[in-house]
């Protein structure tokens, strides 16, 4: 719970890699530990529990964020789950889409905190201020607008493509329950990230 309120005071370096770098560290580190030592099934149900705790958090907190930058740290919630999905299948195919969405999530992390600094210039700190934004700056309004909706998971853009991935694998893994639950918290999250754009 304290990641909105490091979102929002910290630089925005400082949170990019905040939001980046411990994902790839935790999502690396225990790739190498289930390559070599398999887990059983125990760990395996803790793994889903956590994935959509994970999930269903980040969806439903990021909905009354009125703020800019607080939506993204949800969202950076939402999508340790979304990450952990292929980690928690076991399977190559899982850590296969687990790699996919740790690339994809870190370039539109990067892409969305490439934008923040800009949307800071011209005094853009709330959610309902970014309604001006296509007048006075429309080729940023345009490129947060795709970012936000690939963080969203529309079609066809690489947010889509990450969870597609995911997802599959947690169904061929047997996680029959997992993916729905993906599915409808990405759904509330397009929600709540299809309100920045």
């Amino acid at each position: 719970m304290w990641a909105p309120d490091i979102y929002e005071g910290s630089p925005t370096p400082v949170t990019a890699f905040l939001s980046i770098a411990p994902k790839i560290s935790i999502s690396a580190n225990m790739s190498r530990v289930s390559i070599v030592a398999s887990y059983g099934g125990t760990l395996q149900q803790i793994f889903f529990f956590c994935s959509i705790a994970s999930m269903i958090l980040g969806a439903l907190a990021a909905m009354a964020q009125t703020k800019v930058k607080r939506p993204l740290a949800h969202s950076s919630i939402g999508h340790v789950g979304y990450i952990r999905t292929g980690f928690s299948c076991g399977t190559i195919e899982g850590i296969q889409s687990l790699l996919i969405g740790i690339f994809i999530y870190a370039s539109m992390t990067i892409d969305a905190f490439a934008i923040v600094p800009a949307l800071r210039q011209t005094r853009v700190k709330y959610i309902a201020d970014l309604g001006a934004l296509a007048k006075t700056n429309p080729i940023s309004a345009m490129t947060f607008s795709i970012t936000m909706f690939s963080y969203a998971g529309i079609p066809p853009l690489a947010g889509f493509c990450s969870k597609f991935y995911l997802f599959f694998a947690a169904l061929g893994c047997g996680a029959y329950f997992l993916a729905p639950v993906g599915v409808v918290t990405s759904v509330i999250g397009r929600w709540a990230a299809g309100r920045l754009p």
